[in-house]
């Protein structure tokens, strides 16, 4: 049952979707937020999803960015590159509570769009270069799918190479 929150992203992204015209399909499924599981119930492999991951990057003492790293659903994130990336003297997965305040959804529905100022998108190459690239749309019981190219476009990320070696 989606929450209120998680409610109003899934009608913000829709909204986004459809003002900007943009080739999508949503497909219904059994609630799911387990990458390799919903893929499954998909129908796909891994490699096309989108696995999103609110990290938080501390630049020095006093400066503390957010940033959802979009890496393809077999790939894990390397908080190496995205260290290196921000010169960072840290990086590391958001708390829970920080993760869901900033993409507005729970863990396992957390979109590759950014509704928060706050929150930067950094996406892999090979995210965006996926003819149909699956998440789920704010909900555990509903995903979206629609070109990587299209997803570059509307949510205008980051592309850097932030994807680690296959998730094993």
């Amino acid at each position: 049952m989606p929450t209120p929150t998680t409610h109003d992203t899934y009608t913000r992204l829709i909204a986004l979707l459809d003002t900007a015209a943009v080739d999508y399909d949503l497909i219904d499924h059994e609630p799911e937020g387990a990458t390799e599981a919903v893929c499954a119930l998909r129908g796909h492999p891994a490699s096309e999803a989108a696995k999103c991951i609110v990290l938080r990057v501390k630049v020095d003492r006093r400066t503390t960015r957010h940033v959802l790293a979009v890496v393809p659903g077999d790939r894990r994130v390397d908080l190496d590159a995205v260290k290196a990336l921000y010169a960072a003297r840290y990086a590391g997965f958001s708390d829970a509570e920080t993760a869901e305040r900033l993409a507005r959804s729970v863990p396992g529905t957390v979109l590759p769009f950014s509704f928060d100022a706050e929150l930067e998108v950094v996406a892999d190459p090979a995210v965006v270069a996926q003819r149909r690239l699956y998440f789920n749309a704010a909900r555990l019981d509903r995903s979206l799918v629609m070109s990587g190219a299209d997803y570059a476009e509307l949510a205008a990320p980051r592309i850097e190479r932030i994807a680690g070696p296959a998730a094993g």
